[in-house]
């Protein structure tokens, strides 16, 4: 396999795979059209909605895609907002409108919960289809931190300035390079890679 279309309109994305996937000679492309219709995500799962997105857009372009579904989990709202993430305030008509009003719904809904109760993770899970839309491979990551009482950072997007790690910087707060080998997405891109040598 030397190239793979990674199914998504996010930039970001494509950065942090091709980072990773790079390294082993594989030329991620990013999605490059328009003309085709972004798949319903009705899945109540990640693994459902990556499967989802994977076949639809292998046999749409009749070639190899890997897709991603990821999203933030937080244990005191019974794991949401989860695969509602990106749309979890419901308004906003850019990327960065829809960040921005997606961490200010969680930080309101977090705002009377003890830190110590703010327990979170970011989960990623890949899915790569071929052409006919068979699966071929899977994998899952994650990336465990606690909700901060305000957004910090500006090297992320999404719920990254929200997340605090263990050393007690946001998710934000990385280098691109410690993102890429810590994150939740880079540790399901290093389960997946095994998977596509086989």
């Amino acid at each position: 396999m030397q190239e793979l279309t990674i199914a998504t309109t996010n930039p970001h994305k494509v950065d942090e795979i091709s980072a990773v996937l790079g390294q082993l000679g594989i030329r991620c492309l990013p999605l490059g059209r328009s003309d085709i219709p972004e798949p319903d995500e009705s899945g109540a799962t990640f693994e459902e909605n990556a499967r989802i997105k994977a076949v639809a857009y292998a046999r749409a372009l009749g070639c190899m895609v890997l897709a991603d579904d990821s999203g933030l989990e937080v244990d005191a709202l019974g794991g949401a907002p989860g695969v509602h993430s990106a749309r979890y305030a419901g308004i906003g008509a850019t990327r960065e409108e829809r960040d921005r009003a997606n961490n200010a719904k969680l930080l309101a809904a977090l705002e009377s919960v003890p830190d110590a109760l703010r327990t979170a993770r970011f989960v990623c899970v890949l899915s790569i289809a071929r052409a006919d839309g068979t699966i071929v491979a899977e994998s899952r990551g994650m990336f465990e931190g606690v909700i901060g009482r305000a957004p910090r950072g500006t090297n992320g997007f999404g719920y990254d300035p929200l997340l605090i790690l263990e050393d007690g910087r946001t998710s934000a707060e990385l280098s691109s390079a410690e993102k890429n080998a810590r994150s939740h997405r880079g540790n399901a891109l290093r389960l997946l890679v095994p998977k596509l040598a086989r």
